[in-house]
């Protein structure tokens, strides 16, 4: 007669949950394949009868019994009549007796290789912004691009993904698509996305990414390398700067004021680029719009001198100071304009759904790199996605969030011309930040610290200045996932810190 395991350790591995969004019986079977799959559950001993784990862990029976029961068809466990329940042996194939290897000191590790010597370039080492994992257990959390819980759509989201889960929805995007796309998002951001921005595209011409950064990453892949000039703004976006170095592609600083970067006043580096990384929306980090008149001067010098701009349209679709400028693609005339928009920023950042506008040639070969990668973006997602834009969802989105963002920015603007007089910001159009430049005095670094220890978060500015040209006065505020009635509080707060560095304190 086989042994049965007690039930009395399941009470002090069964980390019960009223927060969780798991049921009862999701987080019993959970805890179970747990203890299987980590080998503390012995083959030959029986689990506890549904009664005795009911008792223990107080809940129903039935609960456990249908837990037993999913087990049983998923494979972990299989029952034996009169006997109870036992792991499944073939579960466990190519775990089981798996022995870890001892721990060897680093001065004992003979013949390891030394991976700090064989990789060319330490990503790690690269300077970039730095959030909190935590950032929802502050108070005043002035950080940028987080999700909003109170903003998101979720009855529309979850009935877009149910749709997508119907068997016809599946026979359409459960294949590999290999290199393409889902037919109907791409249907979709050339009806309902692009032509808002002014740009009209072909299927051919658009290449869905795993979000705005990925497409960054495949043409810096594509066309950047150390022969390469490539204008930036400076400040701006790190990561954008991170992977066009990884290219080894030299970048040329760009100077950027309340009109974004200046074409006619640096026309003399501009003639020096192969390429031009701008972001002209919403100027990364200032919020700076690019001036209509040096839309068409940037577009007229990528003529002349034979460059080609890289627009990364970001946060355009966070606008609400009236109609946006149109995007530079959308006043090209000779393909001189890659186009980089994200369909999933303000919506949900996890999501990681972006695109590339462009001539069919480079889109061609793009997919064909993406392909090396990932193949591509999560067909399943982007089905869900194409029917959140197909049944106006989107568009509902954008104005609420427009509603909410501005709201939240005209708080921070009062609060910090009342509380922050001292300091200068750039007047929010759009986006959901703000980017605040302090008296010369100011060291914002030692300011995120010590705000940070009283429950403010704020962002370092030095960070997207490239190295040798950093402003330590400079920091960014965001309110996208701060409540409203926390702004003003949170500047008071944080000006009182501000004050207590100024020399005449």
């Amino acid at each position: 007669m086989a042994s049965r395991m007690s039930s009395a350790m399941w009470s002090q591995r069964f980390q019960r949950s009223a927060e969780s969004n798991i049921s009862l019986q999701g987080q019993i079977r959970q805890m179970l394949v747990a203890a299987i799959l980590d080998g503390q559950m012995s083959l030959d001993t029986a689990l506890p009868s549904s009664r005795e784990l009911a008792d223990q862990l107080s809940v129903a029976r039935n609960t456990v019994v249908l837990a037993y029961q999913q087990l049983v068809e998923e494979g972990y466990l299989i029952s034996r009549e009169r006997s109870g329940h036992f792991v499944n042996p073939a579960m466990l194939e190519g775990r089981h007796g798996f022995v870890p290897p001892q721990t060897v000191a680093a001065n004992e590790a003979v013949g390891r290789p030394d991976w700090t010597q064989r990789i060319a370039r330490l990503p790690s080492l690269q300077r970039n912004i730095v959030k909190q994992a935590s950032w929802q257990n502050y108070e005043f959390p002035f950080i940028y691009g987080q999700f909003d819980q109170t903003l998101f759509p979720t009855s529309d989201w979850r009935e877009c993904c149910m749709k997508a889960l119907s068997v016809m929805e599946i026979r359409n995007w459960a294949p590999d698509l290999i290199e393409r796309d889902d037919d109907t998002l791409i249907q979709q951001i050339r009806t309902r996305v692009l032509p808002r921005r002014g740009v009209f595209a072909m299927p051919d011409e658009i290449v869905v990414t795993m979000g705005a950064q990925q497409a960054l990453y495949l043409i810096a892949d594509l066309l950047a390398n150390e022969r390469t000039t490539i204008g930036f703004e400076n400040p701006g976006y790190p990561d954008a700067r991170n992977i066009f170095l990884n290219r080894h592609a030299p970048l040329l600083p760009l100077p950027v004021d309340e009109g974004g970067v200046r074409p006619v006043a640096d026309a003399h580096l501009l003639a020096q680029c192969d390429y031009v990384y701008v972001t002209p929306s919403h100027q990364c980090p200032t919020t700076a719009t690019l001036l209509l008149e040096r839309r068409h001067a940037l577009l007229e010098l990528a003529q002349k001198h034979d460059f080609v701009v890289i627009e990364d349209d970001y946060e355009s679709e966070n606008n609400f100071s009236g109609a946006p400028h149109p995007a530079l693609k959308s006043l090209d005339t000779a393909d001189r304009v890659l186009y980089v928009g994200s369909l999933s920023k303000s919506f949900a950042p996890g999501l990681r759904l972006g695109y590339v506008v462009g001539p069919r040639d480079l889109i061609r070969e793009l997919r064909a790199l993406r392909r090396l990668m990932v193949r591509h973006p999560a067909a399943y997602i982007q089905r869900a996605f194409a029917t959140f834009l197909a049944l106006g969802h989107h568009d509902a989105l954008l104005r609420r969030l427009a509603f909410a963002y501005k709201e939240r920015a005209e708080a921070l603007k009062a609060a910090l011309d009342i509380h922050l007089p001292e300091v200068r910001h750039v007047r929010i159009t759009g986006g959901s930040s703000c980017w605040v430049e302090g008296p010369l005095w100011l060291d914002a670094t030692r300011l995120a610290a010590e705000a940070e220890a009283h429950g403010i978060l704020i962002e370092l500015g030095s960070v997207f200045f490239m190295e040798g040209l950093e402003q330590r006065q400079c920091f960014r505020m965001g309110f996208s996932a701060i409540k409203l009635e926390k702004i003003e509080p949170g500047v008071r707060a944080l000006a009182a810190l501000v004050r207590a560095q100024c020399p005449q304190a």
